[in-house]
Order: structure tokens, then sequence, then C-alpha cells
């Protein structure tokens, strides 16, 4: 750990999750993507995954469906301060909840109806089929990733973004590398992914192309490079192709910055 507590290994699993410790070196990297995701380790602190409780995690990432950390965090934690606690069965609370009482509950979330129907959904669920949280907390960490990815994708309001962030997170599964928009964007800009590739086309490549214990990490920090840097309507080169770190590695699918203008990469013209 450094001194603000972040750790100073990526280690998918988490430290006690049973994951390697994975090290970034752009210059032995065997791929594009891997030598992105290593210049990305140089750019911020890696992370440790892992280790989350299953259900939680998962009402959280459904939360997060369509909005922004800053408004869907305060709506998981009012959620978690009226139905969780340490002697309380989280599905079963949300199992129980008025779907009314906890829309209002997480209506800084955005979609907030739409999302307590599927909490309450899930929460029956997983414990008709799991008995408990904890019994879904097993399944997932317990079972094989695909058995667990194709399961969780049953659940309405699932889908593989959230069904991935909870094997990542939850399960410290290696190898698992969820695409959100971020990911989706930067990966076909680069050129790594076909600039017509859907969300699971990217997750392909990504995951034959970053080894397994680097994904985790990945997943992350591409999100943060695509805030910092790689945005939808400004990216760094956009301006100044010195200032974006993977000037080298990248093809600019869908990017002109002799006319200033930026399309998603499918709707770039072929070269």
């Amino acid at each position: 750990m450094n001194d603000d507590g972040e750790p100073s290994v990526n280690i998918s699993g988490g430290e006690t999750g049973g994951g390697a410790a994975a090290e970034f070196d752009p210059a032995t990297a065997d791929t594009r993507a891997e030598r992105v995701v290593d210049r990305l380790g140089e750019l911020y602190w890696q992370k440790t995954y892992g280790g989350q409780d299953a259900f939680t995690c998962l009402v959280r990432t459904i939360l997060s469906q369509n909005t922004s950390d800053v408004a869907s965090q305060p709506a998981h934690n009012a959620l978690i301060d009226r139905y969780g606690g340490p002697e309380k069965d989280l599905a079963e609370s949300l199992a129980d909840a008025e779907q009314s009482e906890l829309a209002e509950t997480i209506s800084s979330a955005g979609l907030y109806n739409q999302k307590s129907k599927m909490i309450v959904g899930a929460a029956e669920e997983i414990l008709e089929e799991f008995g408990s949280a904890a019994g879904f907390d097993d399944f997932i960490r317990e079972e094989e990733p695909e058995t667990v990815r194709d399961r969780l994708l049953e659940i309405h309001g699932v889908g593989p973004k959230t069904a991935d962030c909870v094997l990542l997170f939850a399960g410290g599964r290696g190898g698992v590398f969820p695409v959100d928009t971020h990911v989706h964007r930067i990966y076909r800009r680069l050129g790594i992914a076909p600039a017509d590739a859907d969300h699971e086309d990217v997750r392909t490549v990504l995951e034959r192309d970053v080894p397994a214990a680097k994904c985790g990490f990945g997943h992350t920090a591409s999100i943060q490079f695509g805030r910092e840097y790689c945005t939808a309507r400004k990216p760094a080169c956009l301006e100044d192709p010195d200032a974006c770190p993977m000037a080298d590695v990248c093809d600019q699918v869908g990017v002109y910055p002799e006319t200033g203008e930026v399309v998603d990469p499918a709707d770039a013209p072929e070269s």
C-alpha cells in the first residue's frame, strides 16, 4: 500500500482471492491491447479486485446503469441505510420491500421506478434459487465463470456489463474485462477492436488480447482514461496529438483533428 492506502500492485481476485500480481511493462507486451493497458498501469494506481458481497455488488451495478457515480452512490448509500445492516439479509430485505418506497429511496440514481422493479425482482429470484444473499455469494465465487455469467444474464435487468462487474468485483475472477460506454468507445477508436464492434465483440477482443491478471485493472483504468483523455466529444488528441499518452498506438478512428470533427468509430468512413 502507498501512503494513500492504494494497492501498489494489481491483483485480480484481491490479496486474499487467489489472484496473481501483474506487472506493467509496455516494452514486453505481446499485443497492442496489452500495451495500452500497460501504459494505463504507468498512468494510474493499480487496484485489487474481488471481495465485495455479490448481491450488494449486483444492486450497486444496477443502480449505476445509465447514470454517473455522483448520482448512483448516494442512492446506494440510502438503500443500504434503509434495507441493509449487519443483522439483515439484504436480498431478503429487498425482496420484501415496497417497490414504491424503494423507488423513493433510490430516486437520485435516475430511472428509479425501473431500477426498483429490477432490484426487487432480482432479490426475489435470488432468494428462491439460492436461499440468501450468502448463498448467492457462494455461487458467484465458486462456480465456473461462464456458468455464473450465463445465470446472471437470465436475471431481468442484468446485461453483459452488469454480469461482468459482478464476476470481477465480487467473484474476483481474472480474465474479466467489463465493457461500458468508455471501454466500447476507446478500443474501437484506438483501432484495437473493429469500428462496428458491439459491446460483446469488444469484450471478446480484450479478453483474448489482455492477460487475465490485467483485465480488472484494464477495465477501471480505461474508464479513467476515457474521462480524462479519450472523451466522447473532445478527445485530447483533437487539439494536440502529443497530449494523449496513447498517441503512437492509436488509429484515431472517427477523430479528425484537421476539421475538428469527432464521430462514433462505426460512423467513420473506411480508409
